[in-house]
């Protein structure tokens, strides 16, 4: 095994295009080295990503925020204008695993780790999250809902390095995001259920725009575009919750398994997506 620091991009790119074998991304490391200890990864070459420049920077952008790959869960949640902005993301960020690997864990890794059950998705998802992506082709932008396209599958082909994740500006407005999920266990436990809610209120109250992101109940996370219908144009009142509950419910197509069966997490979908749509309210300054 070969190991890679790259200072550069294009480096980086060249390093995981050039020559054979099985080339990996090292950002916070926290899924690759579980599989090499696993027997389940045994990469030619590593590229560590974490000393190119802006990998581990925070920085504003169009009134939105642009998050490094190389930035972990931990250094989000100690940025305070962007757990202001997006505090829904940030504490999905901060429920992968344990403490120690909130010190290294990215949002990017999360998302190219590509389970259906990611924290953060759903609430990537529900910000209007786009990633920025750099390969041997050059540099694109891609909804961060299309970059899984199965468990453990992606869009992204050999070479191709989320460099960031940018969070929008939600436009005019006071607005405001929050994830849930629910676990089996009190912490450090895979989402049976997750749901990300993003909206905007203006002056007045009314909801003027939502996301909706559904995790852990079909192969990728879900944009629930009924549920964020059932918020828009309303006081995000208890009809509103109501219709968000069950578009999460009717939208969700998850499998029976250990953690949960098939009915369990239909309902779950259903009563996170009311809580979540209820505190992102709150947090936008609406009346509880």
């Amino acid at each position: 095994m070969r190991y890679e620091a790259p200072t550069t991009i294009d480096d980086a790119v060249r390093l995981l295009t050039d020559g054979s074998g099985d080339r990996r991304i090292l950002a916070g490391g926290t899924d690759l080295l579980v599989r090499m200890r696993s027997d389940m990864a045994d990469p030619d070459v590593i590229v560590d990503i974490k000393g190119i420049e802006g990998f581990r920077d925070i920085t504003r952008e169009d009134g939105g925020w642009r998050v490094g790959a190389a930035v972990s869960g931990a250094e989000m949640g100690e940025h305070e204008a962007l757990v202001a902005a997006w505090p829904g993301v940030v504490e999905a960020t901060n429920l992968i695993g344990s403490t120690q690997v909130q010190g290294r864990a990215t949002m990017a890794g999360n998302l190219c780790n590509a389970s259906p059950a990611a924290d953060s998705v759903p609430a990537m998802v529900a910000a209007g999250a786009v990633a920025r992506v750099v390969g041997p082709d050059g540099t694109r932008d891609i909804p961060v809902e299309d970059i899984p396209t199965g468990p453990g599958r992606l869009s992204l082909t050999q070479g191709d390095i989320i460099a960031s994740i940018f969070l929008p500006d939600p436009g005019a407005g006071s607005s405001s995001d929050a994830y849930l999920r629910f676990i089996p266990r009190t912490e450090m436990d895979i989402a049976v259920v997750g749901v990300g809610v993003a909206l905007t209120l203006d002056d007045s109250g009314t909801c003027v725009a939502a996301r909706v992101g559904l995790g852990a109940v079909a192969p990728t996370v879900l944009v629930v575009e009924e549920a964020a219908n059932a918020l828009i144009g309303t006081k995000v009142d208890d009809a509103a919750l109501d219709a968000v509950a069950a578009a999460c419910s009717a939208a969700a197509n998850p499998i029976d398994d250990k953690r949960g069966t098939v009915e369990f997490r239909v309902e779950v979908s259903g009563v996170l997506a009311r809580r979540a749509a209820a505190i992102a309210k709150t947090r936008a300054g609406g009346a509880a």
